[in-house]
């Protein structure tokens, strides 16, 4: 890796959100209960700026931190910017979220924010019947949904997509849609959290109408995204800012195979079910719970994810769209 400092796996602590349509009991999920006169928990952040180190030599320090001083080391030479490009999450929506819309690069940066947001959600866990919404009907026009947002009727307009447990939904910028209860949903997106609320339901929060408006596609390739099988992974999706997949742990994994036919990089793995162990030389061993985050910086060196027993791990790494 040239001159860069070699940099050792490390965990990071789950950081628990309050929102008003979450959950008050994450169990079985996370042995988290909300205490009584605290927020519902909508989000669990995974690997947010805010989000503490758990192991390692920065632990107890902020991720967004630790980006800040050796971005190049996490990301690797071949990375274009040193921020941290992902966030992600997992989802618990106990009421109906916001209808809403994110906004591509361009417009986040006309308002003066870094990035857009483009998202995906793969669906861990799903009750018979869930749906999500993702995008408008056809036909509908922009003078039809200002006119549903003022009269509370905007839900009729938003296409209903069914899902199941194992399905990964892709929402790209520019998409109308809304997460409504009967799934848990692992959400990963560029880390950016900008948000223009079209509807919420009278719920007394501010909406951000005539951006959401500015900020709405209706020609998006958001919906259901075919996983593709490569023999020791599954694709879940793999687009311009982000690759989503599932990958086989037999016993142990080596970082070479964990990063199959990906270049070397920066990389997150998330034990979607089950827990592992990962160690190499150089670092202390550390376990990696259930629903918790691993960084597996670019300069690390070898290390091996070990299945201590029902391991479904989920690797999330960034891509960098064209200039």
């Amino acid at each position: 890796m040239g001159t860069l400092s070699p940099l050792a796996p490390f965990r990071l602590a789950p950081r628990f959100v309050g929102r008003v349509w979450g959950f008050r009991d994450l169990r079985p999920w996370y042995d988290h209960v909300v205490a009584e006169g605290q927020d519902a928990v909508g989000e669990v952040w995974l690997t947010g700026d805010e989000n503490l180190v758990a192991t390692g030599p920065f632990a107890g320090r902020k991720l967004g931190e630790v980006f800040a001083e050796v971005g190049r080391e996490l990301l690797g030479e071949s990375a274009p910017e040193t921020a941290s490009p992902l966030l992600a999450k997992v989802l618990f929506a106990a009421d109906k979220l916001s209808v809403q819309v994110h906004p591509d690069d361009r417009m986040a940066q006309k308002y003066g924010d870094p990035r857009g947001k483009t998202e995906c959600w793969y669906v861990l866990d799903a009750k018979p019947g869930a749906q999500l919404a993702v995008g408008l009907k056809q036909g509908v026009t922009l003078d039809q949904v200002r006119a549903e947002i003022a009269d509370g009727t905007l839900e009729q307009s938003l296409k209903a997509e069914s899902v199941q447990t194992g399905e990964m939904v892709f929402v790209d910028a520019g998409t109308v849609h809304a997460i409504w209860p009967g799934s848990i949903i692992l959400e990963t997106q560029q880390n950016c959290d900008l948000t223009y609320r079209m509807f919420d339901y009278g719920r007394p929060r501010e909406l951000q109408v005539e951006k959401s408006l500015e900020a709405t596609r209706f020609a998006t390739r958001a919906g259901k995204v075919p996983p593709v099988e490569l023999g020791d992974r599954t694709v879940l999706i793999d687009v311009e800012y982000f690759r989503v997949e599932q990958v086989k742990v037999k016993g142990t994994i080596t970082r070479e195979a964990l990063c199959g036919d990906q270049p070397t990089g920066l990389a997150y793995v998330f034990a979607a079910a089950g827990a592992a162990r990962i160690e190499g030389k150089g670092f202390e061993a550390f376990e990696l719970p259930t629903r918790a985050v691993a960084v597996l910086p670019a300069t690390a060196s070898d290390f091996t994810v070990r299945d201590l027993g029902g391991l479904e791990l989920i690797r999330l790494a960034p891509r960098w769209p064209k200039a």
